[in-house]
């Protein structure tokens, strides 16, 4: 294999000619030997913040040129080739094109200096070929000279994550809403499809399953609202303010422009913080907006474990037939398992894991900086992208084509002696409990156990037991004076 020898303070390296990483990446793959991928969404986002860079040093180009003619020259600016060559090899990252050439893991250390230095060798390569030079010739064009100009690890990189975890924020909203949608549908459906409710896995009272799917269609609401939230939380950037956000040996006007810049190329509420340094220190925006995940984490683990359950057939026939999506089991034939259920449960369940390192390594900080941000970065990427999984999965291969035993769960309502809580106001609660006790010692539904002790008239029995009766809010005192 032919390779190039790079050098930097610490000395040289091979690297393979055509590469476009270079020594900065392969020292970090060397110093961080584990494979898990940085995410591609991540990447992206910094090749747009390094557009935004490139453009906005553009803008001030023009402005010192125009001000003060050939006197710019003390600054030494870069060519007007070498800006069109880094603005459009940075177009081509911010659209994911050579992520191949992306060699850093998501774990590492150096608070994500090689992060950027592998996406400034991406760039800096791809110039050197639109300026018709070889890989590897920086002093036509250098990853720290030119690629990172006006730039910091500390700014770019945050900045880049925020944009990043905008983006997945807009994606899982509307995931919401197409998944609540559909059970919003299930809840009309059946507003008045009577089923047996649970307390404590024992059975308690009549309800419904439009009651039942309208509980999830609300936490999903709650989710919504709180992920639309989320963006303000998250929207606040300290580009432009350098290492530690006071925006040393960096240009005024650099500082100024550049989120707006930024904010006009992806078009989305990006905002300059009034506190760079702030900005750049605290990491309590990211532990905020995975708060935020992690509740709809919750909320979803808690409606497929309702519907897993709901649907089983340890005990009795089930009420509800989720879809058979895949052979369940290699020996045993015709077994289908809850996949998608399980599958929700298992990713939820790495959001939980990802909030603990978020929230630990957040206050970890140190001074003024967050040495830890790749990490915390890649954990609230993965939980925006299994949250996504979740909702999209959810609504195409579950609550899609969810049935509904009707007349099973209204035989099985009626069978239960918890249905005598509905005389409880005609009859009295003890009067009440010997019914309870009569349908349960011999086995008959509530119509028959009645007949025999005729404790009610069969005719306010029907009434009663009428689905728009046992499901409305509390009862009126004209039903118990037959008014």
């Amino acid at each position: 294999m032919k390779t190039r020898t790079e050098k930097d303070f610490l000395g040289a390296m091979e690297i393979p000619t055509g590469a476009l990483y270079g020594i900065h990446s392969m020292r970090a793959k060397n110093n961080f030997p584990i494979n898990d991928q940085f995410p591609i969404e991540w990447y992206k986002a910094i090749g747009t913040v390094k557009l935004a860079c490139y453009l906005t040093y553009q803008k001030f180009k023009k402005a010192i040129v125009s001000k003060y003619g050939s006197q710019y020259s003390v600054l030494k600016l870069m060519t007007d080739e070498q800006i069109n060559a880094l603005i459009n090899s940075s177009e081509k990252v911010s659209e994911g094109i050579y992520f191949d050439q992306f060699i850093v893991p998501a774990t590492q250390g150096g608070a994500g200096t090689s992060i950027n230095m592998n996406v400034n060798e991406i760039i800096t390569n791809l110039a050197l070929r639109y300026l018709k030079q070889d890989f590897g010739r920086y002093e036509y064009l250098d990853p720290i000279e030119q690629a990172n100009i006006y730039q910091s690890t500390n700014d770019v990189i945050p900045s880049s994550l925020k944009l990043a975890v905008i983006q997945l924020l807009t994606v899982l909203e509307e995931k919401i809403n197409e998944l609540r949608f559909d059970i919003e549908k299930l809840e009309k459906q059946h507003r008045s499809t009577l089923r047996l409710s649970y307390t404590q896995m024992q059975e308690a009272v009549p309800s419904s399953y439009g009651i039942l799917f309208s509980t999830y269609n609300e936490a999903l609401s709650r989710d919504w609202w709180r992920v639309s939230k989320a963006f303000e939380r998250i929207k606040v950037i300290n580009l432009g303010g350098g290492a530690t956000g006071t925006a040393l040996a960096i240009p005024r006007f650099f500082v100024m422009e550049v989120t707006n810049t930024l904010q006009n190329i992806c078009k989305l509420p990006l905002t300059r913080s009034e506190n760079l340094a702030d900005a750049t220190n605290n990491a309590d925006s990211f532990v905020e907006v995975h708060a935020i995940l992690k509740a709809h984490a919750v909320n979803l683990e808690k409606i497929v474990s309702d519907m897993r359950l709901l649907s089983s057939n340890i005990l009795v026939i089930n009420e509800i037939e989720i879809p058979q999506k895949q052979t369940g089991s290699s020996i045993m034939p015709a077994k289908i398992n809850p996949v998608i259920v399980e599958f929700v449960v298992s990713a939820v369940h790495k959001i939980y894991a990802n909030d603990m390192l978020i929230s630990s390594l957040s206050g970890l900080g140190c001074l003024d900086l967050n040495a830890y941000l790749p990490s915390i970065g890649n954990a609230l990427i993965d939980s925006l992208k299994l949250l996504i999984a979740c909702n999209s999965t959810l609504k195409e291969n579950l609550f899609s084509n969810v049935k509904i035993n009707k007349s099973f769960a209204e035989k099985k309502l009626f069978s239960s002696p918890s249905i005598s809580t509905a005389l409880t106001p005609f009859i009295g609660y003890h009067k009440a409990a010997e019914l309870a006790n009569y349908m349960k010692n011999k086995e008959v539904n509530i119509f028959k156990a009645n007949n025999d002790l005729n404790l009610i008239s069969e005719t306010q029995l029907q009434a009663i037991l009428k689905s728009e009766n046992l499901l409305k809010n509390g009862f009126l005192l004209s039903e118990i004076f037959h008014e």
